[in-house]
């Protein structure tokens, strides 16, 4: 991956796949830095930045914390479309953002009473809508954090 593909550490838990760069990618790519990611943009990369956050902090109460000192030391954004190599979770959210995947295989199951969410356990795929707070409330947070704690994620 170039820099202009790729943000946060190069063994990340969770890779985030989006279809949209933030501005400033190439410097931020230099030392990733919540903060300043948010701060170079609109509030848009606030709400992805804060549902990473939520949904990759080890502690579910200890997201800010997280998001603001520890989130691209575990986690990662990635812009292209294929998944990066490795024993990380995937998180591709949006259905537009999946079809850029094209022959992605994978067996993802809708959560129970969460249909819009799928996970697939085998390939580490975790499908949700687009990363925003109407369609991610925290319940539904909740709910992906409880499916990926049963997979043991948070275990690390």
């Amino acid at each position: 991956m170039t820099n202009a593909d790729y943000l946060g550490t190069t063994q990340p838990r969770l890779v985030l796949y989006l279809p949209h760069r933030p501005n400033g990618l190439e410097q931020l790519a230099v030392d990733p830095n919540a903060g300043d990611l948010i701060a170079a943009n609109s509030n848009h990369w606030r709400k992805i930045v804060t549902l990473l956050a939520k949904i990759a902090s080890p502690t579910a109460g200890d997201w800010r914390a997280f998001r603001d000192t520890g989130l691209f030391r575990q986690t990662a954004l990635c812009f292209a479309p294929e998944l990066i190599d490795g024993h990380t979770w995937h998180w591709i959210g949006g259905k537009d953002n999946l079809l850029r995947f094209g022959t992605l295989v994978h067996n993802a199951e809708p959560l129970a009473g969460c249909p819009e969410v799928a996970l697939d356990p085998g390939r580490k795929l975790l499908l949700t809508p687009y990363p925003d707070y109407r369609q991610l409330s925290n319940a539904v947070v909740g709910q992906i954090r409880a499916a990926l704690s049963e997979q043991a994620f948070y275990e690390r």
